[in-house]
């Protein structure tokens, strides 16, 4: 961890060692600098990838550890929890070395995120908490039920929708790289406002994305249960919530909960998008986070 900074941001792909463990990350683009923190957990980085961001915002996409081309955990595939990614996150932020930057967290990426900048606000100039929720547990689980039912009602006469909805019930059986990443590829469409009225342009997409096994178990065997209710209203740093009007997941129910308790939260809601509004809506996506860093960028006015 002695390289110069400029180094360290040069566009491509770098690598630092956090804790014993490689911490892989790629650089692009050009302005502030933000770490992009992509979600799952185990999700392949690359889904994330935000080129209308990259016109104003040098975007460092981290790809976790335990996913991708970044190192294992001795506990893999458990232990990867949101405390252990915080801790990677803040070893990559410290090895980058400038004085303050973005964080955006995209989905379980927007857990870390928050959980993020409630403990360690000190070099962070905003956080972007995208498809993010503050809880997890059985009202979460009850909420995602709920949408999935009304997604299955709009599409009940699609020939792919049982093998959707199969897909659901057999994530938790998945335990190896190729069958998670088999049933991401199945679950996509629900992940989208109108998957299949964009397919052509969406399923490239949908054949690339792919994932690494891991577990929301710590070393010890106990869920990793996201309940940030009781604290994000001590949140310091100037946040702006993300949310698609569709998405099934992490929607505007907790998009909306997320910026009535985050005191001066700023909330984007885009009407048109899903869990993916950097894809669906890239323009409105890229225009909301302008807005933001213009306002909160240090020495802004």
């Amino acid at each position: 961890m002695t390289a110069p900074a400029t180094g360290r941001l040069s566009a491509g792909t770098h690598t630092v060692e956090i804790d014993g463990v490689e911490q892989r990350y790629h650089v692009h683009g050009t302005g502030p600098v933000c770490v992009a923190h992509s979600g799952g957990p185990g999700i392949d980085w690359e889904y994330l990838r935000m080129p209308a961001l990259e016109e104003f915002l040098t975007v460092v996409y981290l790809e976790p550890v335990g996913s991708g081309g970044s190192g294992r955990l001795a506990s893999h595939p458990n232990g990867y929890t949101r405390s252990t990614y915080s801790r990677f996150l803040d070893g990559l932020i410290g090895h980058l070395g400038v004085p303050k930057v973005y964080v955006l967290g995209h989905s379980h990426g927007g857990f870390v995120a928050q959980y993020h900048a409630l403990r360690h606000p000190g070099r962070l100039a905003g956080v972007i908490l995208y498809e993010s929720a503050p809880l997890t547990g059985p009202e979460h689980g009850a909420e995602v039920g709920r949408q999935v039912g009304l997604f299955a009602e709009r599409n009940a006469g699609r020939p792919e929708l049982p093998a959707i909805l199969a897909g659901f019930g057999a994530v938790a059986d998945a335990t190896d790289d190729a069958r998670f990443t088999a049933l991401l590829r199945t679950l996509v469409p629900v992940y989208f406002a109108d998957y299949w009225g964009r397919e052509e342009e969406f399923a490239p997409f949908r054949a690339r994305v792919s994932g690494s096994y891991v577990t929301s178990l710590d070393e010890d065997l106990v869920a990793d249960v996201v309940d940030d209710t009781g604290t994000l209203g001590s949140l310091t740093v100037p946040a702006l919530v993300v949310v698609g009007r569709h998405d099934f997941i992490c929607g505007v129910r907790w998009g909306e909960e997320l910026h009535r308790l985050i005191p001066g939260a700023e909330l984007a809601v885009l009407e048109n998008s899903g869990h993916f509004g950097h894809i669906e809506e890239p323009a409105e996506f890229a225009a909301a986070v302008a807005g933001f860093v213009n306002a909160t960028a240090p020495g802004a006015v």
